[in-house]
């Protein structure tokens, strides 16, 4: 059955019931540590067995704390929710942590523009959140700078490409790449191209080096064609890199997306993989195992990334001093395609 407000219990009810006043009862329900343990405990079976629910906005004018972190992605909507499977991985791992501790996911999207950029500022350093968690940076960002000034707990998925000194979490995506197309060249492949993530995002960038310097190593030469991380754009940078040249013998795609595009234009230009054509991409989705052939990819610990985020936010949220750098391992998983 329902309750009414009438029905409700009270902050009062939980004070009777306890044997405490009400300003003892308000000081255990709102998290003051300066209640006896066995005052609060008297008071915490009160609320569970009355059923009792604080009020929110109440308990946010004491605590000062709203239970709520912002996750800010600097895409467009269509993107975060299309069928790129990165987003969902990151948002399930934020989310994961955010509910064990206890907090409220406030998801929002920031676009390039500076009225963008001051909707989310203002909304984060008005009490909203009690932190941000800002992924899929574009560019030289300024907001996790912006935030971070203004007072705003705020840790990045990804490493930032200026010079601030806001927190991230990421995965050493240059010697990740690298070791994947050293994997490659071990293996014989003499003509290696790459299908780049966007030059405008750190794993893009670092990525690219990766693959660059494992060339370099070997003594050969860089083919190299840009995508944004997407199946359509993995699809058509593997059809121009045939197009330019006919010869090469094994690719390196920096996202599994992209490798799944560039597995299936392989197939329609009559390529064989691996006997063809090599393949291996970068982040060990869940549909890697199952593409045609079974992808060999570096596997990324995507969900983990997005929890060690959350509880960096948390941390900082709670006054404390973390680490301003964590690198997660990464793993090169063998498969069919290489």
């Amino acid at each position: 059955m329902v309750m009414s407000g009438r029905d409700r219990p009270t902050l009062e009810n939980v004070a009777q019931r306890a044997g405490v006043s009400r300003a003892t009862a308000s000081r255990v329900v709102n998290g003051s540590t300066s209640v006896a343990p066995h005052i609060r405990d008297k008071v915490l079976n009160a609320v569970d067995a009355l059923g009792y629910v604080p009020n929110q906005a109440a308990r946010s004018l004491v605590t000062q704390r709203t239970d709520s972190i912002a996750l800010v992605a600097s895409e467009t909507t269509s993107r975060v929710f299309s069928d790129d499977p990165f987003f969902a991985a990151v948002i399930r791992g934020v989310s994961l942590e955010l509910e064990a501790a206890d907090k409220q996911l406030v998801l929002m999207m920031v676009g390039p523009s500076g009225p963008s950029h001051d909707r989310v500022e203002r909304y984060a350093t008005g009490g909203h959140v009690d932190g941000a968690i800002i992924f899929s940076m574009h560019g030289a960002d300024p907001l996790p700078e912006r935030l971070s000034r203004a007072g705003v707990p705020v840790v990045c998925n990804g490493r930032l490409l200026t010079q601030s000194q806001v927190p991230y979490v990421d995965v050493d995506n240059e010697d990740a790449a690298r070791a994947a197309v050293h994997h490659l060249l071990d293996t014989g492949r003499r003509r290696v191209a790459t299908i780049a993530g966007p030059q405008d995002m750190s794993a893009g960038i670092d990525r690219l080096k990766g693959y660059r310097s494992a060339m370099q190593d070997a003594s050969r030469r860089s083919i190299v064609a840009v995508g944004d991380f997407t199946r359509q754009s993995g699809a058509l940078a593997m059809s121009q890199l045939l197009a330019d040249d006919p010869q090469l013998d094994a690719v390196f795609a920096a996202s599994d997306a992209m490798a799944d595009g560039a597995l299936r234009a392989l197939r329609q230009n009559g390529r064989r993989v691996p006997d063809d054509v090599a393949v291996v991409g970068f982040d060990d989705m869940e549909f890697a195992r199952d593409t045609e052939p079974p992808l060999t990819t570096v596997r990324q610990p995507i969900t983990d990334i997005g929890r060690t985020v959350a509880r960096q936010v948390l941390r900082m949220a709670a006054g404390e001093q973390i680490e301003p750098v964590l690198l997660l391992p990464t793993e090169l998983i063998k498969r069919e395609s290489a």
